[in-house]
């Protein structure tokens, strides 16, 4: 989401539901590079838990990426880059990777090739129920530690063509935060570039930077010229008021979306630029709920004119989807939705409903068995902000005109979270996952629902779990058409639909930077204003 679904190719280790290809600057982005000061960004809802390894929460993924680090990194290009460790190498079902020299943890301790063994088999454990187990870190992978050789090796239960760059995805927590897990919900132990000095929930959160920190991203280090000696995260969820203190100079950086975006466009800010699926539709298939049904989730999308909800949606920024993944660039280049999509038809949506037994009553409102066809819509104010309000509110008339009562719940990406993965409470919703590869889709499209799985949806769809072992069969990207393919029965059953993509803004005054998904602390440079 922004859930984050995964790391993109192009993503220095950014995050599900949220990856991402790294944003492209532009504006007044070249001013003189100084060192220290603070840097201020806004993210637009508390991140809650801020354990790194317990939430694929876009938010929670930005907290983290100050202070942990992860294994791999990859670049701009989609190229494999150290972190934590400096060299790998893979056979079949093991990977072998050697750890960065004298990387110690912000507590002061080591950070040892046994500690990095014992976070993938924390993540592997599915009684730990952490939602990164898929995403990044193959099902049943497990991993074994040669401490004084500083290498860790990771046997997988099966292939696994994209484990290299899901390693750049999964963050690694130091000995004391393992053992304390509990002591990771308000604090961080990592061997992260900064440290969590400061923490008020729904408010701010303050990082310092670390002082002999030299194993970054292709080994880049704090002594960079341009790295803020303070980070100060304020929690700012109306756009309008983060693009004010944006222009004021309150603000170094802030993902902005909407109207907004003009005022700051105009006034020539820096802006790194993420394509990303914005609009992406998904039915809750839990039992007893009406859209569990496929004759209804379908006339729910044949009924909407997608193309219109992507121009109001986007503000007429958008693009058609023609994968589940936006990030750039594409692991698997190709088109698994277009054909796929439900024809706009809305008296084809209807007579679906007909069939099915949901039959206007008096009041226009469609019954079955003395139940309304009575539903409730969700949908993230964070990511789509007054574009998505309006397309929501236009979805709702057009749904309401099919005989469907809906009741709609615009919600920030934390209660989105908590409706979507704790009370269920919910028929369709607005959400977007943001993979950087297919494979890091597989766990919330398939397999076990909360609370012991992140198949939010309840989807069950067979054609797309045989699709999915074939191309998982296949090496690296040779299994792209089978990926595509899988893809394709999700749309045509219309258990997800995606309808548009942006190219999302993260503005930047006095400062610039590289946003993957997620801001890239260490890509910060300071400007002279």
């Amino acid at each position: 989401m922004r859930l984050s679904a995964a790391t993109s190719w192009a993503c220095a280790g950014a995050m599900v539901l949220t990856g991402c290809a790294t944003g492209i600057g532009t504006g007044t982005g070249t001013g003189k590079v100084v060192d220290g000061g603070t840097f201020t960004f806004a993210l637009e809802s508390d991140p809650g838990n801020l354990d790194p390894q317990a939430s694929a929460l876009a938010t929670a993924i930005q907290i983290g990426q100050f202070a942990y680090d992860h294994l791999l990194n990859s670049d701009a290009d989609g190229k494999l880059v150290s972190g934590l460790a400096t060299t790998w190498k893979t056979t079949d079902k093991k990977v072998v990777l050697s750890l960065h020299e004298g990387v110690t943890c912000s507590d002061g301790s080591a950070f040892t090739a046994a500690d990095a063994a014992a976070n993938i088999n924390y993540v592997a454990d599915p009684e730990n129920k952490s939602p990164l187990l898929g995403v990044f870190l193959p099902v049943g992978a497990h991993a074994t530690a040669d401490t004084s050789a500083g290498t860790v090796t990771m046997t997988l239960a099966g292939p696994a063509p994209f484990v290299l760059y899901g390693l750049a995805g999964l963050p690694m927590v130091c000995a004391k935060g393992m053992r304390d897990r509990s002591s990771l919900a308000h604090e961080t132990l990592g061997t992260g570039p900064y440290r969590l000095t400061k923490s008020v929930a729904g408010n701010e959160y303050t990082f310092r930077k670390r002082s002999g920190y030299t194993w970054g991203p292709d080994g880049i280090g704090t002594a960079t010229k341009g790295l803020p000696d303070i980070v100060l995260v304020r929690i700012v969820p109306n756009q309008t008021t983060a693009a004010n203190l944006l222009l004021s100079g309150a603000l170094n950086a802030a993902t902005v979306t909407g109207a907004d975006t003009s005022r700051l466009e105009g006034a020539h800010l820096f802006a790194a630029k993420s394509p990303t699926v914005t609009g992406e539709m998904w039915f809750n298939q839990a039992k007893g709920r009406p859209t569990a049904d496929t004759s209804v989730r379908r006339a729910l999308t044949q009924a909407l004119d997608l193309a219109q909800l992507r121009k109001v949606l986007t503000m007429a920024r958008g693009t058609a989807p023609t994968t589940f993944t936006a990030a750039e660039p594409l692991v698997c280049p190709g088109d698994s939705i277009t054909e796929a999509l439900p024809a706009h038809d809305p008296n084809a949506a209807e007579r679906l409903l007909d069939a099915a037994g949901w039959k206007a009553g008096a009041d226009g409102v469609r019954e079955k068995n003395g139940r309304e066809l009575a539903l409730t819509f969700a949908f993230d104010t964070s990511l789509l902000g007054t574009g998505g309000t309006a397309a929501a509110e236009l979805a709702t008339q057009i749904w309401q005109k099919l005989g469907v009562k809906v009741t709609s719940r615009p919600q920030d990406l934390t209660r989105i979270g908590q409706t979507l993965f704790s009370t269920g409470d919910w028929d369709i919703v607005w959400e977007s996952l943001v993979p950087g590869s297919p494979d890091q889709m597989v766990p919330f499209l398939s397999g076990p629902v909360p609370p012991t799985g992140t198949n939010f949806a309840h989807i069950d769809n067979t054609d797309y779990s045989t699709g999915v072992a074939q191309a998982a069969s296949v090496t690296g990207t040779k299994g792209c058409p089978e990926w595509l393919a899988a893809e394709s029965t999700l749309v045509k059953n219309a258990d997800v639909i995606p309808f548009a993509n942006q190219a999302i803004q993260t503005f930047g005054s006095g400062a610039r930077f590289e946003y993957a998904g997620s801001l890239v602390p260490t890509s910060i440079r300071m400007l002279a204003r």
